[in-house]
């Protein structure tokens, strides 16, 4: 029985009707599939992201810790070396003035400087270990240094076997600073050695600095070597 032009429009369209409803099914499970794929790699972006930003800012704290523990350290090395310096300022402007104060009371006793005069003239002579010297006094030693002449070259020649010919310079003189002590210089002037009260003073105070900071302010707990 053949079927007349409605039945087959009417069959047409139910036929388009389920293409269509297929269709948009088959668009809606991609449409869903497409946004959960969109969805997770979104999720994988958003995760990345943020594991970069947080090892970002872990780095950037590590960081500043780094920087702060530096800073402190530097603070802490600042504040020491100022306690240092300020305990080496107290000895040498308090405890070493004091000391050169006192150093003209040496040559106030006349025996005692007369000794300490000739050890420092034969010393003199023997860190020179020259045939002739030319010494250096204050004005008011001159005829000290001349009473000791002769056995300070009889002490040098018992040390050394050497002969030596020591010259009193009676136009240049020590400084009004030096307390006492004498000065040699070689022929020509080339080599200098100062004896002075003062630049023993000195020598002492440097080899005796650490002892000396031991007896005020106690061991240094960061010390390890002790010589």
């Amino acid at each position: 029985m053949a079927l007349s032009d409605a039945d087959v429009q009417k069959q047409i369209k139910h036929m388009m009707a389920f293409i269509e409803q297929e269709a948009n099914e088959k668009a809606e499970e991609i449409d869903a599939k497409a946004e959960e794929e969109f969805n997770i790699e979104k999720g994988r972006l958003v995760q990345m992201q943020r594991v970069k930003i947080m090892e970002f800012y872990e780095k950037k704290e590590k960081q500043v810790e780094q920087q702060k523990k530096i800073q402190n350290s530097n603070l802490l090395n600042q504040a020491r070396m100022k306690v240092l310096q300020a305990r080496e300022d107290h000895i040498k402007q308090s405890i070493l003035e004091d000391c050169r104060q006192r150093l003209g009371e040496v040559t106030k006793n006349p025996v005692k400087y007369r000794k300490v005069m000739e050890g420092l003239m034969v010393q003199s002579l023997c860190q020179l270990l020259e045939p002739a010297v030319t010494l250096r006094c204050r004005q008011v030693d001159v005829k000290l240094v001349k009473d000791l002449t002769p056995q300070v070259i009889t002490t040098y020649k018992g040390l050394t076997k050497k002969d030596c010919k020591i010259t009193v310079d009676e136009q240049n003189f020590l400084g009004s600073d030096v307390s006492g002590g004498i000065e040699f210089l070689s022929p020509n002037n080339r080599i200098k050695v100062t004896n002075t009260l003062e630049s023993r003073l000195e020598m002492m105070s440097t080899q005796m600095m650490p002892e000396i900071r031991t007896t005020l302010f106690g061991s240094n707990p960061n010390r390890k070597f002790m010589d």
